[in-house]
């Protein structure tokens, strides 16, 4: 297997506990998109370390052996702009767990190239990226042995949240006429306003059986009739809307909420904003990128993780494994 190019500019640090392994792939491009690069985290049985790129850090020891057989996968997409280490964190503690987490990069939507940030190819494609992924997985990826191909979760973030929404079954209104979109000056919007409207119905998966969406955006595009064909389990996190005055926040899991056919496990996380859900920061990170490092007053992110993880990790087990014991 062909290592991705960030894979090659990794460090590593090594530590003394337990923790999950990770590698680095790349799926080819052919007739369904480019390339794709990211990263698998596995249960592994050596010491943690951490890998570093461009001053962001990955939890996960590199390339150690897989402990386990017939795991569960957990296919992850990112928000706008971000990258496919963005949830590194949440990765590692699912690997620890017993699953397969496998993120990608977006192409043109994330940190290394945001040539199509906003665009309305991006929102058409993400979901066929994610397709891709489980794929590749499934079929192409030397452990893929390993993964029990029954048993398919989605964690998706912010701009990921869409994508995932997509992904179990919500067809996006991408009419010239959607009402969210009138006055706005969000890329997407202009161009369906100029009729760019996509000829290829969007991609689902009925394979992912159970989705943990964050934060969803944007939300415009999912009427409550488009959200009906979606049946898989889905666990749905809010930041806190009352912080929308000073940060992003809030936007736009309580109007999900409302309009899924059957009901989540729904989460609203008093004085977290939006970046809250995103790995807690170095200090490195902290003053290089402040604005997705830095909570509101009094807000605990590697506090709130701790929880943010347990809750998942029972969703996910009561939905792939059927049952919500460690």
């Amino acid at each position: 297997m062909r290592l991705s190019v960030f894979a090659i500019m990794f460090c590593l640090v090594a530590t003394m506990a337990q923790a999950a392994g990770v590698r680095f792939f790349d799926i080819p491009a052919d007739a369904k998109g480019t390339t794709l690069s990211g990263a698998v985290w596995y249960p592994c049985a050596t010491p943690s370390q951490e890998t570093t790129i461009r001053e962001l850090r990955i939890t996960g020891t590199k390339d150690c052996p897989i402990v386990g057989e017939k795991l569960p996968l957990i296919v992850v997409s990112h928000g706008r702009g971000a990258w496919f280490g963005a949830h590194h964190d949440t990765a590692s503690a699912l690997a620890d767990a017993g699953f397969i987490v496998a993120a990608i990069n977006h192409p043109g939507d994330n940190s290394f190239d945001r040539s199509r940030e906003d665009h309305l190819s991006v929102l058409v494609e993400r979901p066929a990226d994610i397709k891709r992924l489980t794929d590749f997985m499934l079929d192409a990826w030397p452990e893929a042995q390993k993964i029990d191909g029954t048993r398919i979760g989605l964690f998706g973030f912010s701009f990921g949240g869409y994508t995932g929404l997509v992904v179990i079954g919500g067809n996006p209104d991408f009419r010239n006429d959607v009402p969210g979109c009138q006055g706005s000056d969000f890329r997407a919007c202009q161009q369906l306003h100029n009729n760019e409207i996509p000829a290829a119905p969007p991609v689902h998966d009925p394979r992912v059986k159970a989705a943990v969406i964050v934060d969803p955006g944007p939300g415009i595009f999912f009427p409550a009739d488009n959200l009906k064909p979606v049946t898989a389990a889905v666990q749905l996190w809010s930041s806190d809307p009352k912080l929308a005055a000073n940060f992003v926040s809030g936007c736009c899991a309580i109007g999900i909420n409302r309009r899924l056919p059957s009901k989540p496990d729904y989460h609203l996380v008093p004085n977290a904003i939006h970046f809250s859900f995103l790995a807690p920061c170095s200090a490195a990170e902290v003053r290089n990128f402040p604005r997705i490092c830095i909570d509101a007053p009094g807000f605990d992110r590697v506090a709130f993780h701790k929880d943010f993880h347990a809750d998942m990790l029972a969703f996910f087990r009561k939905h792939l494994l059927g049952n919500e014991k460690p």
